[in-house]
């Protein structure tokens, strides 16, 4: 049988590149991941323990910011899998810690791919914050929307994930030899193969453990990582693979994921808001109240509360043939996956 292609995963311990080595790895691939540091052993150490992981990962050091860091890694590939890029919220300085990482890896990863020649496709981990800054109730997003409202005051990360898909189609235009391919996720949920707490899980946390002071009229589109993680796949795998593929199963209210929540016997252990805060009269005073948040919260739920959140995902369903896990199911495995971490524990 022949052998697999080498393909090099960067940010290898993040929440979608740890799901997408294990993958990876299961279909035979060998696999280069990129990391930080390889002194902090302990932060990585979840990957070397994977089935097939001593035969063929090899995880090499590199910097987002560190013009041909990622030479070493990236050299005789044939595919690159660029998922590194901060998610963060409410950071002290956005151009410092989300627009140059986002903008200057992108483009320094996609400068190794050229100069290794060896590359045939790169798949670019992008997000829907690069295609809306914020649901629509009037319109139905697709892959040829492009965000155009965020700024480094007003969603920040949404705007760090605008610069860095744009950049990388424009370095396309170069015919730099190799073809690209963009995976557009919404909100990824599902369960962690590492210990830290990726942003999206995160939110589910807060829900159940009563952060929100009530259920608001916010809405989300909701993807299991399993199946971004295959979608990344099937880019490389489907030659005729193309363009841009709006990755999300289905859209929720905040007021699905507490009935999912409290159906499933959460609200006997935890705080899950009960106050019915998703009214016109509420919405316009949670947006007053936004003002008193951190900025980046406070832009966050001024900019999509009282929307909902339509989508058009035909494209990833028809070519690259991505059937969807049941959202549902996904909510409840993150809670139970957050429990065996202990990122959630039971109120006392």
């Amino acid at each position: 049988m022949a052998q697999h292609p080498i393909v090099c995963v960067t940010g290898a311990t993040g929440f979608i590149a740890a799901h997408l080595i294990k993958k990876l790895l299961q279909q035979g691939y060998a696999v280069r991941g990129t990391v930080r540091k390889l002194s902090k052993h302990s932060s990585y150490r979840f990957l070397e323990n994977l089935d097939g992981a001593a035969e063929r990962l090899e995880l090499i050091e590199a910097d987002l910011l560190s013009p041909g860091s990622f030479d070493a890694a990236i050299g005789g590939t044939q595919y690159v899998m660029h998922t590194a890029s901060p998610y963060l919220i409410n950071v002290r300085d956005p151009q410092k810690n989300l627009v140059e990482p986002a903008l200057e890896g992108t483009r320094s990863v996609l400068e190794s791919c050229r100069k290794a020649s060896s590359v045939k496709r790169v798949v670019l981990t992008s997000s829907i914050a690069a295609i809306t800054g914020a649901p629509d109730s009037n319109r139905v997003f697709t892959e040829n929307d492009w965000n155009t409202t965020s700024s480094l005051k007003e969603n920040p990360y949404h705007y760090s994930k605008t610069l860095a898909e744009r950049a990388a189609w424009e370095f396309m235009q170069e015919q730099p030899g190799f073809d690209l391919v963009v995976i557009n996720p919404f909100m990824v949920i599902g369960p962690s193969l590492g210990a830290s707490l990726n942003t999206t899980n995160q939110m589910i946390r807060d829900i159940i453990t009563g952060v929100y002071p009530g259920i608001l009229d916010v809405n989300w589109g909701f993807v299991d990582v399993r199946d971004v993680a295959l979608a990344h796949i099937r880019a490389i795998e489907k030659p005729a693979a193309h363009g841009r593929y709006l990755c999300s199963a289905e859209a929720l209210d905040m007021r699905n994921v507490v009935a999912i929540l409290r159906k499933a016997g959460y609200g006997n252990d935890y705080k899950l808001p009960s106050l019915d805060l998703s009214g016109k009269a509420a919405t316009t005073l949670m947006k007053l109240v936004s003002w008193s948040q951190p900025r980046d919260t406070g832009a966050y739920l001024r900019t999509h509360l009282g929307r909902r959140m339509r989508y058009d995902n035909d494209k990833i369903r028809k070519e690259l043939d991505i059937q969807f896990r049941n959202i549902e199911s996904s909510l409840l495995e993150t809670v139970e996956d957050l429990i065996s971490w202990g990122h959630l524990k039971k109120k006392s």
